[in-house]
């Protein structure tokens, strides 16, 4: 289980150390960057930090340890995978250390345990979407210039969800288990960490607030033991579903957000 979870690890760190860090390391530093792209990459930091913490705490389980152990452990192991790539960050001349996403990096493993140790389940879980941006292409060097890039760098296209069935809080209710209810969040028109140099390069950034429905692939009743276990990996991501935006722009409706 171990070697296994390091092998992952290390490769994860090595292929995001070809993507994002390109510049020689410096001297470690420490940055305040809580007023970078609308705080929506510390939505990704927390969402990380859930989604490892909740798929290592599925491979705990297949040892045989106990449900609150595997959480625990779980838990730690999510906030441990993320701590390494803040010290890479620390070093590296584009970024710096920030506590800022450390805290972010925290507050993951807590919703996912936290909901675990209190309920006995997951009621509220992180989700993700991306669609591809225009904004892209105007600065492919820090929003990403291919396609996998751009996943990860171009905060535009990346919105963060929290989907909740409301049956999971009023159990005797008729609403479907699998049918969510998720809240999103998003950017537009950063084209830099700062809202003031994104203003000065011609663009006008705000941010996005989403109304969707969405499914808990967990929830679906089946037999196969492989439709289950898919369930169980795309849940981190949100089912494309129509969705109310709501923004400085007024409110805008999508008939079919992803």
């Amino acid at each position: 289980m171990f070697a296994a979870q390091t092998a992952l690890y290390a490769g994860s760190l090595y292929g995001l150390s070809k993507t994002w860090y390109k510049n020689p390391l410096v001297q470690f530093r420490i940055i305040d960057d809580s007023h970078e792209w609308k705080q929506l990459d510390k939505l990704g930091h927390l969402y990380t930090a859930y989604q490892i913490s909740r798929h290592t705490t599925q491979m705990y389980t297949w040892t045989g340890i106990s449900k609150r152990q595997a959480v625990i452990y779980g838990a730690i192991s999510g906030f441990f995978f993320q701590t390494p790539i803040e010290i890479l960050d620390g070093f590296s001349s584009d970024y710096g250390f920030s506590p800022g996403d450390m805290v972010a990096n925290v507050l993951g493993p807590v919703l996912f345990a936290g909901q675990v140790l209190v309920w006995d389940d997951i009621r509220i879980q992180p989700k993700f979407s991306f669609h591809y941006t225009s904004l892209a292409q105007q600065r492919p060097e820090l929003l990403g210039s291919n396609k996998a890039e751009r996943w990860l760098k171009d905060y535009n296209g990346q919105t963060y969800w929290f989907s909740w069935s409301p049956r999971s809080f009023f159990p005797g209710s008729a609403w479907p288990a699998w049918l969510c209810v998720s809240a999103g969040y998003g950017i537009h028109d950063m084209v830099a960490g700062e809202t003031g140099k994104s203003i000065e390069l011609g663009y006008r950034p705000y941010r996005q607030y989403y109304l969707s429905l969405d499914v808990d692939l967990t929830k679906i009743k089946t037999r196969s033991k492989f439709v289950r276990t898919m369930g169980f990996m795309f849940n981190s991501l949100k089912v494309p579903a129509p969705a109310l935006e709501i923004s400085r722009k007024g409110f805008a409706f999508h008939p079919l957000y992803y």
